[in-house]
């Protein structure tokens, strides 16, 4: 008989934000019969989440890759880190896309997809050497997915002063960026895609994107802000998966605290409620989903 479970697509137990009890939160993960997805970002976390799918072999996976805000230096504010006091500024490392680096972490049978890469316009939206920084090291993710046959896990942020949201449409200027690297590529794309991880854009991004054959993740910031609420009835039930982002975004009603695989639960029931089924049914149609876009997820 097939067991059902929930699934955080994408999320960062594998930061520095669960050093110190990362055990434990997975433990509440399984618990609450919740799966994870460790999602690198750079060199060090990306080789942290394949360790960690070797450690908890039974639901916890990974992906690898360099965050498009990696490719160069830039800082970043306590907002940024999360909602916790302990959260402080930080400068991120630049860091030059190693292949052959990333080639054989993504080989290992517990990488199920490539990434998190995208584009980032966030600090840099008139910076066009770092947008071409951004755009090639992307692309050079999109070859990598395409030699080891494995999906896409893609990241996209406005340049807009606030992160972009589907009513922003000033903000969403990052998914005409990506589009067009994308269609660029299109030959050299997977099927599936991959997944649009926290998608912030509006039915005529979202239509592009269904087009190319993308999933897509939606987070904690469903349960607070009616923003994302049109798009997510638009998309079909079958592109559609749920993440928590964790440490960030934490969903209604934990607001005010870390975030963590287990909170899924919360963005989950928002999901169904939006598309007017119930919670069993949500979950049940994001773990198809789920299998049919990230590799070597067993039923």
């Amino acid at each position: 008989m097939e067991i059902t479970k929930f699934i955080d697509c994408h999320t960062h137990v594998n930061f520095a934000a669960f050093k110190d009890d990362y055990k434990e939160t997975i433990a509440r993960a399984y618990e609450a019969g919740v799966f994870l997805v460790n999602v690198g970002t750079q060199k060090d976390t990306s080789r942290r989440a394949v360790e960690m799918a070797h450690e908890f072999p039974n639901g916890v996976y990974a992906t690898v890759g360099v965050h498009p805000i990696h490719t160069d230096k830039s800082h970043h504010d306590a907002d940024e880190l999360g909602a916790t006091d302990e959260a402080v500024g930080f400068t991120s490392r630049e860091e030059e896309f190693d292949y052959e680096y990333y080639k054989k972490l993504a080989m290992d049978d517990r990488v199920v997809a490539i990434g998190e890469c995208g584009i980032d316009l966030y600090r840099i939206e008139n910076q066009k050497s770092k947008i071409t920084k951004q755009r090639d090291v992307f692309e050079k993710h999109i070859e990598l997915a395409r030699e080891v046959k494995k999906p896409l896990m893609i990241h996209c942020r406005s340049g807009a002063p606030e992160r972009a949201s589907p009513q922003n449409v000033a903000g969403r200027e990052a998914y005409g960026e990506l589009t067009e690297i994308l269609n660029s590529n299109v030959k050299t794309l997977n099927n599936p895609s991959g997944i649009i991880h926290f998608f912030c854009g509006a039915k005529e991004e979202a239509r592009k994107l269904l087009d190319l054959g993308f999933y897509f993740t939606f987070g904690g910031v469903v349960t607070f802000s009616r923003d994302y609420d049109e798009v997510v009835k638009y998309i079909p039930m079958e592109r559609i998966l749920s993440e928590t982002d964790a440490p960030y975004v934490t969903p209604v009603p934990y607001r005010g605290k870390r975030n963590e695989p287990t909170y899924v639960v919360e963005v989950v029931k928002k999901l169904a409620e939006l598309k007017g089924v119930s919670l069993d049914e949500m979950k049940s149609w994001i773990w198809g989903n789920v299998h049919y876009v990230l590799t070597n997820i067993p039923f």
